[in-house]
């Protein structure tokens, strides 16, 4: 089965985001730097290329240039333990970046996240159909997902 590798493109802060990234999630270093030689189109000895793992998963940053940034039509999910974990990347992501709705940010290079605690869905697809749709409407009022939160508006406390 081929191998699918996210492919992050950046104006010139590549190598900055890829090293900010590992110093955030377990596990996680730069493998490869690659720089522009003489062929171009940007200065010979600027970096082209950085992979980089985070906790298992392969990357690659790309500073391309300034034609295209990030959007959130394309996020990564960051599945978390519990809420400490859900507080730890929050925390450490938002840094620099922007908060948005739902446990959705934009960290300080415009890549957005989810931060998700594990359990929401259980919550949010309870089959008792009015358990979930207090879970949804509690939802829709965070910027930071707060499970316990979630749980207690699903009971109705």
């Amino acid at each position: 089965m081929p191998r699918i590798t996210p492919n992050l493109w950046f104006d010139t802060q590549g190598l900055e985001a890829a090293e900010f990234y590992v110093s955030v999630f377990p596990n996680s270093k730069v493998t490869n730097v690659t720089y522009y030689n003489d062929a171009g189109p940007r200065p010979a000895g600027m970096v082209l290329t950085v992979d980089f793992v985070l906790d298992g998963q392969e990357y690659i940053a790309i500073n391309g240039g300034p034609e295209f940034t990030f959007d959130e039509a394309i996020s990564l999910m960051i599945s978390c333990a519990d809420q400490d974990e859900v507080d730890y990347y929050w925390d450490k992501l938002t840094e620099g970046g922007e908060e948005s709705v739902c446990g959705w940010l934009k960290d300080r290079y415009g890549l957005s996240w989810q931060v998700c605690p594990t359990g929401m869905l259980e919550i949010l697809n309870d089959p008792d159909t009015s358990r979930g749709e207090r879970a949804m409407r509690a939802m829709f009022g965070m910027k930071k997902l707060d499970l316990a939160a979630l749980q207690a508006a699903a009971d109705g406390a």
